[in-house]
């Protein structure tokens, strides 16, 4: 049966933006989910995405930046990103302490979400953990600019979900990286995925790509609870 969902308000310094929040019965974790630079918390991947987890266990809120929220293509700031994911961590836990969840909260995000999560958590946001859906280590074709220099002071523990064709993380640059920040981080390979998980051949809609990620970061979060 499918867990029912509800509009949330987030309110960032003088703007609000959209949430949706989702609770099944009994959860053992929420999680945070941020979307990519150029699709909103709308799009049916982060839907399945959530979908899956909560049929799973897991309580989501996910939510909009203001620059998508406003109508915007161009992603918001650092900082203003950063005060977002804050105020959205915020409500998450107020959700849960209204509900009596003690489950840890963790912070996750798609692409340009994840990498603004990583730095709300390095700049002392509170996280159980981070999940990265597609970490943007570089764009596309320019690995020498490489986004990690905030990820070796992170010692929480952090899923690296990635697509082996994912043009933003060049395989052998990615794996140098996790092994650095050590143990406390997991690299997954999604077999043939690029940077939305899509494989070649294999006709799939968003929604189910986004519930087929699910799976290993259920158990992920199962295994550090």
């Amino acid at each position: 049966m499918p867990v029912h969902e509800s509009p949330v308000t987030i309110t960032v310094g003088d703007i609000q933006v959209s949430g949706i929040y989702a609770r099944p019965d009994k959860p053992f974790a929420t999680l945070v989910l941020a979307h990519g630079a150029g699709a909103g918390m709308e799009h049916p991947f982060m839907a399945g995405f959530t979908n899956a987890l909560n049929d799973d266990g897991v309580s989501t809120l996910r939510f909009n930046f203001p620059y998508r929220e406003a109508g915007r293509k161009f992603p918001d700031r650092p900082p203003l990103a950063i005060a977002t994911w804050r105020a959205a961590m915020e409500e998450a836990a107020a959700k849960a302490a209204a509900h009596s969840d003690t489950g840890p909260v963790w912070a996750a995000g798609k692409s340009f979400g994840g990498r603004m999560a990583s730095m709300a958590v390095a700049e002392g946001m509170p996280a159980a953990g981070l999940v990265y859906l597609g970490y943007p280590l570089h764009p596309p074709g320019k690995p020498e600019k490489l986004r990690d220099e905030h990820l070796y002071g992170l010692t929480l523990p952090m899923l690296f979900m990635q697509g082996t064709r994912d043009t933003f993380a060049t395989p052998e640059l990615l794996e140098g990286v996790v092994s650095r920040i050590g143990p406390t981080a997991t690299l997954h390979w999604c077999d043939g995925g690029d940077h939305s998980f899509a494989v070649a051949g294999k006709k799939r809609s968003a929604e189910d790509i986004g519930a087929s990620v699910a799976g290993p970061v259920a158990a992920y979060l199962r295994s550090h609870g």
